[in-house]
């Protein structure tokens, strides 16, 4: 994509309105150094140096969104807890409007905590409990979008499989949303047994495409063009699903665009450094669906997905990135 084509699209971002549904979490991070092994056991003793925290899951894909300016609205499930208010805190210092959050006192808010030392993740801590979020819950989110349709230019489902998420309730909004003509896209999760019908798009990546489609993990080839298993399971998802566009993301080979009645789409990886890809598939389904909002052909917005996700992965710690940062990275592409 030439750089002219992309201020075209990104003149778009600052008009359009999202809604991010899914698993909302908190993201900690404790950074420190390691210079001896605990007398205790044969573990490595961190000395912390700092703390940060982030907005995780669905909470990141609404950051990102607003990162490149558009109105954005975040609709999960937190608790009545310190770890939703420090989420709380951080989403409305970011502009990201929360009025959509549902609450329920029985539920802990998720709260993911990596521990890295010497730029190197060495352990998660995960603060979670299996919560079904309520029938009751479920109608008044259903209900607020109803109500807000109108002023939406696309909704984006992304599933965490920590239930927020449930058949009916994915159902219901995309019938809603594609009857008014708005964009739905979502990010599966391979512990749910989600449907997902009837989408504008949905973008899996290599190994929750293989498992959405009941197949064993096969080794990718070195030439995505040609691997024959990767491009059976886009047929297969295609056919399931029937979703417009199926973008599956391949890591370090870059991304495959699937539609129906046309030729599956390489779009070769953009990513200089790999640091760490906590966040890259909030990131990729964020740029495509905005993307997609301002008049991107599904082709130009896999190119722009592609090329954020390269910027992100070369940080530490979930990140976003900016339209400076894209434009950047399109323009480094032109060069080489």
């Amino acid at each position: 994509m030439q750089p002219e084509r992309y201020d075209q699209i990104a003149a778009e971002f600052p008009k359009k309105r999202l809604l991010v549904i899914g698993d909302v979490m908190l993201d900690g991070y404790v950074w420190g150094r390691v210079s001896r092994i605990s007398p205790e056991a044969p573990v490595p003793v961190v000395e912390v140096l700092r703390e940060s925290f982030f907005p995780g899951g669905a909470a990141n894909v609404a950051r990102n969104v607003r990162e490149c300016g558009a109105e954005v609205y975040v609709m999960g499930l937190v608790g009545k807890d310190s770890t939703a208010d420090r989420l709380r805190s951080i989403l409305e210092n970011g502009g990201i409007r929360l009025e959509t959050l549902a609450v329920e006192s029985g539920f802990q808010t998720i709260v993911k905590t990596r521990i890295i030392a010497r730029q190197q993740q060495l352990v998660r801590v995960d603060h979670e409990r299996p919560h079904a979020v309520s029938p009751a819950s479920l109608e008044r989110c259903l209900a607020q979008i109803e109500e807000m349709l109108p002023e939406l230019d696309g909704i984006i489902f992304e599933d965490y499989g920590k239930g927020f998420v449930v058949q009916s309730f994915v159902d219901e909004v995309t019938r809603v949303a594609r009857t008014a003509g708005k964009v739905v896209t979502a990010d599966p999760n391979p512990r749910s047994p989600i449907e997902w019908k009837h989408m504008t798009a949905v973008k899996p990546n290599r190994g929750e495409a293989f498992a959405a489609a009941n197949v064993p993990w096969q080794e990718p080839e070195a030439e995505p063009e040609k691997d024959h298993n990767l491009l059976e399971i886009g047929k297969r998802l295609l056919q399931r699903w029937e979703p417009d566009e199926l973008l599956i993301t391949l890591g370090e080979q870059g991304m495959m665009l699937f539609a129906k009645g046309e030729e599956p789409h390489h779009i070769p990886p953009r990513a200089r450094e790999i640091y760490d890809l906590s966040g890259a598939g909030d990131t990729a389904i964020g740029l495509f669906t905005l993307a997609l909002v301002c008049g991107a052909t599904p082709l130009e917005a896999a190119e722009l997905s592609n090329h954020a996700s390269g910027v992100v992965v070369a940080k530490l710690g979930t990140a976003t990135v900016t339209p400076a940062e894209l434009r950047e990275s399109l323009a480094f592409a032109q060069l080489r």
